[in-house]
């Protein structure tokens, strides 16, 4: 086997083994599954660039030079023809697409098989022995013995031909092996995660080769940051014409993230219909029904017939895809029924609709929670679920697809409240930041402790502030428990500002932290009376034991107190947590656990040395 990069800089020698040159390049015939050789370019006198025909000129490659079967001047050459490509040039060091595993990766390398004197590509080289080999072969080689050694070999990590799709350069006319699989017929999920993987330039540059559906198809499955970026990128007519082409609904949420002037802008570029169907959706809240609703399904008066319904199902073309239920109309539009598209196939040609369909069904209002409509839809198993207003008129219908990307909406947002990372990611490495951020959430309090005895010995005070040391930990751990329960009560009703106000909040965690203070103060209590009264001496040998006991009275007696009243206030005072996150989300800004956590850890140490050093002071303890 053979890789580019050991044959680049080669020489290449003519039949009467003069040096004509050096290998600079290799072409391949693009219309084969495993692309042969076809041209060699080599630099001649005074870095003068040459190609001659492989089959026509080369006699065979030895490990330091390639042999011409012809005297220079007999040499006729040739050029790079449409279907060809150069390696080096267009593939080496340049970013693919593995349209198999769905990610942009670089080439660092080629691998090449020999087959007499034919030379084929096999795949891209895009694991570290592609790099290694291209800094020097004595590198990959050390990596395998050392790799050997530890008994993990350094495995190449090849991608064939058929399999790889350039960005660079636009491949639609050029002819490419049977097998090979475009870009442009993958998923165009797939295809919006590798657009996201790709810098501006070449993900603008890919995108322009998607066909106009595709495009829209795509588009509407980018994150909303790429969105925002590729729309500033577009024209205004391209941008007009491929919001018009995407689902009303999709292309409501972009336009309604737009600045007011440009939203307008694009939507009188748009054709009337398309126009006037976008703009009754921007009408609706965000967050909501009919945020999320669209227009486009299937209704049909209650007297016609299964077999018109069907012939209308037929003209609507491929590209309509809200195509779960046919609902019923009354003369008033007011929606009367629904039914599958399986008793619509099954049934005859002359049966009435209305007479098949089912009339208790589930409605929303355009206005209510979309979080509440994606529960119900999956809750009843539901392919979509209709939108009607107060005198049951049908707006529209929330699909299935679009009440999965609720769920996945909101439960990203439960995994950013709880302080979710994306440091550790599918790919298994985890690194020191990683390890850090795990340390500073299982450990933290921990690490306060240690610090705050360090500290205090230090300052000297250990004496005045050791009963407050041992009891510490507690306060740390209340701390740590209450943000995690402000969390999740933010997570079971919401962000939104009419579930709780702020003041029932403190008085309902003032009025639980009293009664655990009472609960936690008669346990002391009846602790300390027995450490008290059980170490009573009546003989000489109890002594030792007597002052133990004694000691852990005096500890419980002095530091106890302060630390309730520490664990009482952090409680009440939780309600900050509940506050400051929803104010976080609410402004759409990142929120992470870890500082709620470690300022309610502050709060609760500075309450209970502060009240320590004062009942000390004053002659209370």
């Amino acid at each position: 086997m053979l890789y580019l990069s050991q044959m680049l800089g080669k020489k290449v020698l003519d039949s009467n083994g003069e040096e004509i040159g050096r290998i600079s390049d290799l072409a391949i015939q693009t219309g084969e599954v495993f692309p042969r050789i076809t041209s060699l370019a080599f630099l001649g006198p005074s870095k003068t660039p040459f190609m001659v025909s492989w089959r026509k000129y080369v006699e065979g490659y030895e490990d330091d030079k390639i042999l011409l079967n012809r005297p220079s001047h007999d040499i006729r050459f040739s050029y790079l023809q449409p279907d060809e490509l150069l390696l080096a040039r267009d593939l080496l060091n340049k970013q693919i697409v593995d349209t198999q595993g769905l990610k942009v990766v670089r080439v660092n390398d080629l691998k090449i098989s020999v087959s007499g004197k034919q030379l084929r590509l096999l795949g891209a080289e895009v694991g570290l022995r592609g790099i290694l080999r291209g800094l020097h072969p004595v590198l990959e080689k050390a990596a395998l013995a050392l790799s050997g050694a530890f008994r993990h070999p350094l495995e190449e990590n090849l991608i064939a031909w058929s399999y790889m799709e350039l960005v660079d350069r636009d491949l639609s006319n050029v002819k490419l092996a049977v097998s090979h699989k475009r870009l442009s017929e993958l998923h165009p999920a797939d295809v919006a995660d590798i657009l996201e993987q790709l810098d501006p330039q070449q993900r603008n540059l890919v995108f322009e080769h998607l066909d106009k559906q595709q495009a829209a198809e795509t588009f509407s499955e980018l994150e909303e940051e790429f969105q925002s970026d590729m729309i500033d990128d577009l024209s205004e007519h391209e941008a007009a014409d491929l919001l018009a082409t995407m689902d009303p609904d999709d292309a409501a949420d972009i336009i309604g993230d737009l600045p007011y002037e440009k939203a307008e802008k694009l939507l009188w570029l748009m054709g009337v219909q398309d126009q006037r169907r976008i703009r009754k959706l921007l009408g609706y809240k965000e967050k909501t029904a009919g945020g999320i609703m669209t227009p486009d399904f299937v209704a049909m008066r209650e007297d016609a017939t299964v077999g018109a319904t069907i012939e209308r199902i037929r003209s609507l073309g491929a590209d309509f895809e809200s195509v779960h239920y046919v609902y019923t109309l009354d003369h008033a539009d007011k929606l009367t029924g629904s039914l599958s598209l399986r008793s619509l196939v099954l049934a005859n040609n002359d049966a009435t609709i209305y007479d098949l369909a089912t009339h208790d069904l589930l409605t929303v209002s355009p206005e209510d929670d979309q979080e509440a409509v994606a529960d119900a839809i999956s809750k009843y198993d539901l392919l979509a679920m209709p939108v009607v207003d107060e005198s049951g008129t049908l707006l529209g219908i929330v699909t299935v697809d679009d009440a999965l990307d609720v769920l996945e909406e909101e439960h990203s947002e439960d995994l950013q409240i709880v302080g979710a990372s994306t440091l550790g990611r599918d790919d298994g490495r985890q690194g020191l930041g990683s390890l850090l951020l795990w340390m500073l959430r299982r450990q933290l309090w921990f690490i306060l402790w240690a610090l705050l005895a360090f500290l205090v010995t230090m300052s000297g005070n250990l004496e005045l502030l050791a009963p407050a040391l041992v009891f510490v930990p507690f306060v740390l751990l209340i701390a740590t428990d209450v943000v995690a329960f402000a969390v999740n009560d933010l997570i079971e009703y919401g962000n939104s500002d009419d579930t709780t106000g702020a003041l029932r909040l403190f008085g309902r965690n003032l009025l639980g932290s009293l009664l655990i203070a009472g609960v936690a103060g008669l346990l002391a209590f009846m602790v300390f009376n027995a450490l008290a009264s059980g170490g009573e001496a009546h003989t000489a040998e109890a002594t030792a034991a007597n002052s133990l006991w004694a000691a852990a009275a005096e500890l419980l007696r002095t530091g106890f107190i302060p630390a309730l009243v520490a664990c009482v206030l952090v409680i009440a005072a939780s309600v900050l947590t509940t506050v400051i996150a929803r104010r976080n989300l609410d402004r759409d800004r990142p929120l992470s656990i870890i500082p709620l956590t470690l300022f309610m850890m502050l709060f609760g140490l500075a309450v209970q040395l502060l009240t320590q050093v004062v009942l000390a002071k004053g002659g209370v303890l």
